[in-house]
């Protein structure tokens, strides 16, 4: 029996599902939602001093490209599962289909945790970010009121519709472009700048320790690339999404790449005391207003803006994995995180809990760098499983194939991926992040509890599983 092909634009009901959710995005918004939420204003910015700190100028220079180039083979991965099943459900479908709904229901739970983590990470590093730009340093009150305001600006956008923040996504799209131009170009324009041979020192104080902090630096570049899923979780809003949900993942994954590589590699260069810098509560606008004074500081709340853009788009993907796991009554209060907006066509409760359990979350992990560390493991994980699945499933038949396939390399680049993902889960799950490793682990536990101790009774997976024909045999 041959492969499937994806059912045509907005033909939902193939998959067994009713179309609720307004499909207005195109190819540029599906792709600037992605966009958004990598931001290298964000990551690169908010855990600059932490990747500088472990690994010095060295881990900018290899770090980030090492990086980029497995997260690729990762979204290419994954770009291929997107175009198969242009599902919200998006990871949690994938693995539901190639695998049975015990595994898309850890993935689920696992994407889930992930998505609330990097959410709490992005608003949070902002508010750590402006706080000492408003005169409020030191005091974790202003911080935490700071980070409330965020996510309420966030969470009311998200509520009122899917045109405000697909309008929102493409006008930060455009920011980030220019914002990286601009910034780069203050840099190598009017800042004194180090030699390239500077780009080779490592961290002050490590010593001959070269490869444990080379490596936990890389978090810095592993925490920026996660979130890129947004563009595969919003296909039942997207046109044509079997060929532009793939696009917008490998887009934002090689924009970004190469965006925030000059990036970083411009503020290296204009270091002018290393040690000084590493003193720094947040290196990067020591950086920015060292070497450029005021213009400096007008750069830091171009990143601002940048940052606020990310936290939007996050809650936006959050929101519809919320959404698309309790339609198939996967989460407690199913009946009403499913529910949608009759006037704004929008997954509002879904919306709502994403920020209010972020918020939660920030006070668990009071720590910027960990929160970033646990939405990394979290959301690798989520990856590798449909990833794996899709891997084994080659050997029998794929049972729905998209226009955006890998083609004879499917197997060796799902190899890689895996490999990367295993990597990066361990590396970012040992000390100083182990209580992300912890949470992981306390997770996964009570996920194999949960479902041998009755949920595999009563939850069937979504129905694009009775949709989706069955593999052919051999």
């Amino acid at each position: 029996m041959a492969a499937e092909r994806p059912p045509a634009d907005g033909d939902l009901a193939a998959l067994g599902y009713k179309q609720e959710l307004l499909r207005d995005m195109g190819a540029f918004q599906n792709f600037a939602l992605s966009f958004s939420i990598i931001s290298v204003l964000t990551g690169a910015v908010t855990l600059y001093g932490a990747g500088l700190t472990a690994g010095g100028p060295r881990v900018m220079l290899f770090g980030w490209p090492l990086v980029a180039i497995f997260t690729l083979v990762v979204g290419l991965s994954l770009a291929e599962l997107a175009s198969a099943f242009p599902t919200a459900g998006a990871l949690y479908h994938w693995s539901s289909i190639l695998g049975g709904p015990g595994a898309g229901w850890a993935t689920a739970w696992l994407n889930v945790l992930g998505q609330f983590a990097i959410t709490a990470a992005i608003d949070f590093g902002l508010a750590e970010f402006l706080a000492p730009l408003l005169g409020l340093e030191g005091s974790r009150g202003a911080v935490l009121a700071l980070y409330a305001v965020l996510l309420l600006s966030h969470a009311v956008l998200n509520h009122v519709g899917v045109k405000v923040v697909a309008a929102l996504n493409t006008v930060s799209a455009w920011y980030h472009v220019v914002g990286v131009i601009i910034l780069v170009g203050a840099v190598v324009l009017f800042a004194k700048k180090q030699p390239a041979s500077f780009l080779l020192e490592g961290a002050p104080g490590l010593g001959n320790a070269v490869i444990p902090g080379f490596f936990a630096g890389l978090l810095q570049a592993a925490w920026t690339f996660t979130g890129y899923d947004a563009s595969a979780h919003a296909s039942e809003e997207t046109k044509d999404a079997a060929i532009n949900a793939p696009r917008g993942i490998l887009m934002a994954i090689i924009a970004s790449a190469i965006a925030g590589y000059v990036m970083i590699l411009a503020i290296t260069l204009a270091i002018t005391d290393l040690p000084a810098t590493l003193q720094a509560k947040n290196p990067f606008i020591f950086v920015l207003e060292q070497s450029l004074g005021g213009l400096g500081t007008a750069l830091v709340w171009l990143a601002v803006g940048a940052m606020w853009f990310c936290g939007l788009a996050s809650v936006t993907s959050n929101s519809r994995m919320l959404y698309a796991f309790a339609r198939d009554g996967g989460l407690p209060f199913s009946s009403q995180l499913a529910r949608v907006s009759p006037k704004w066509q929008t997954p509002h409760v879904g919306v709502w809990v994403s920020v209010a359990v972020a918020f939660a979350l920030a006070l668990f992990a009071d720590a910027l760098s960990v929160m970033a560390a646990l939405s990394t493991v979290a959301l690798y994980a989520s990856y590798g499983l449909p990833v794996l699945l899709g891997l084994l499933a080659r050997r029998r038949g794929w049972p729905r194939v998209g226009p955006w396939t890998l083609g004879r390399w499917g197997a060796v680049i799902n190899v890689v991926a895996v490999a990367w993902i295993v990597f990066m889960v361990v590396l970012m799950s040992l000390p100083p992040n182990d209580l992300a490793g912890l949470t992981l682990s306390a997770t996964c536990v009570v996920l194999l509890v949960a479902w041998f101790g009755g949920v595999r009774k009563i939850f069937r997976g979504p129905a694009v599983i009775t949709a989706t024909p069955a593999p052919p045999a051999g």
